[in-house]
């Protein structure tokens, strides 16, 4: 009989934690809820600003700005408190939050070049940030007894471990600071909603080709951070040519 029970609180227990991806349909299992999803981003926010010193070049801060607020403005997450910072330092690299947090490394922007390049990237990170894949991989990623603290008790009371295990899944703990290396199916579910929000933002989502073109050629022999379990360059460019033209279709001039 217990064990008939705690198969069927078992069962509850995934039906509950079964969620979809609104923009492309795909079922993830997700155990963490939103607000403390937002909560734990800006925890990791808050920790890579006081390890990672803030750009000093107004130019690239006020260019990150501007391209953000456009993609946030098309996002449809009103609650969310944005916020873009340019950070210091030679990693080809970029991520963005729950709860709106975003964060370039200085090595990124000369390879975006432009404001649509930086739209590329920038709708990319935001994806992941939209789509959840942070909670999803959390998620996976805990055994029985970390689903239970964080069921029972919130992120606010669980261990100090497991809560740097979370950081890490978000890709801007305190060891990690850098964007976490998502699963290709992540990764290219991120690029496709990361073209339909550049597009509906006013940028042209064919730039996301010549983007990635520069990256594959920064790659050299050993993929950096960025690109790492990532799809391979050709992969990505292929599907990301297939997807252009339905982001097109959602693209709202400037």
């Amino acid at each position: 009989m217990l064990n008939l029970m705690i198969s069927a609180l078992i069962g509850l227990f995934l039906i509950a934690a079964c969620q979809t991806v609104q923009q492309t349909g795909r079922s993830q299992f997700i155990v963490v809820s939103e607000a403390q999803e937002r909560q734990l981003g800006e925890d990791a926010y808050k920790e890579t600003l006081g390890k990672q010193p803030i750009s000093g070049r107004s130019d690239w801060q006020a260019q990150l700005r501007r391209v953000g607020q456009r993609i946030a403005a098309v996002a449809d997450k009103p609650d969310y408190k944005w916020e873009f910072n340019v950070l210091q330092g030679k990693e080809v690299n970029a991520f963005a939050l729950p709860g709106g947090k975003v964060a370039f490394w200085e090595g990124i922007m000369p390879i975006a070049q432009d404001d649509n390049g930086v739209a590329v990237v920038m709708g990319h990170e935001v994806a992941h940030a939209l789509a959840r894949h942070g909670a999803e991989r959390m998620s996976q990623a805990m055994g029985a007894q970390a689903i239970g603290q964080v069921v029972s008790v919130g992120v606010g009371k669980v261990n100090p471990a497991m809560r740097e295990d979370a950081l890490k899944a978000f890709g801007a703990g305190a060891t990690v600071g850098f964007l976490l290396p998502w699963g290709r199916t992540q990764e290219s579910e991120a690029d496709r909603i990361g073209l339909t929000l550049m597009a509906k933002a006013g940028y042209d989502p064919a730039a996301a080709v010549a983007f990635w073109e520069r990256m594959s050629k920064v790659a050299g022999d050993k993929p950096p951070e960025f690109l790492s379990t990532h799809p391979s360059d050709t992969t990505r460019i292929n599907q990301i040519k297939e997807w252009i033209p339905e982001a097109r279709a959602n693209f709202r001039g400037k």
